[in-house]
């Protein structure tokens, strides 16, 4: 059984109150390093078989149309999970 990783991420320019919250506790727990949090979301697909170069693409798709709001959301990544550590930048880049 193969799987896909899906990662979405807010917009560069739309505000992230989620983020904000966690920034503004880290340093009340002693993590004062981080100046800055954005917090996204990450999918996991489990597919039949092999990830193919089919199943990445479907993946990509379904992401595009159905678990990311392209209005506000950039799929940063689309990626199997066995043998790309790394991930495949397709939008918005990793920050």
């Amino acid at each position: 059984m193969g799987r896909v990783v899906v990662e979405v991420m807010p917009k560069p320019e739309i505000l992230d109150p989620q983020g904000k919250a966690v920034v503004g506790a880290l340093p009340r727990l002693g993590f004062t390093q981080f100046t800055s949090v954005r917090q996204g979301k990450r999918f996991e697909l489990e597919v039949e078989g092999d990830v193919t170069p089919e199943v990445l693409a479907a993946a990509q798709e379904a992401a595009a149309k159905v678990l990311s709001n392209p209005v506000i959301e950039d799929v940063v990544r689309v990626a199997d999970a066995a043998t790309d550590a790394a991930g495949t930048v397709l939008s918005g880049g990793l920050a």
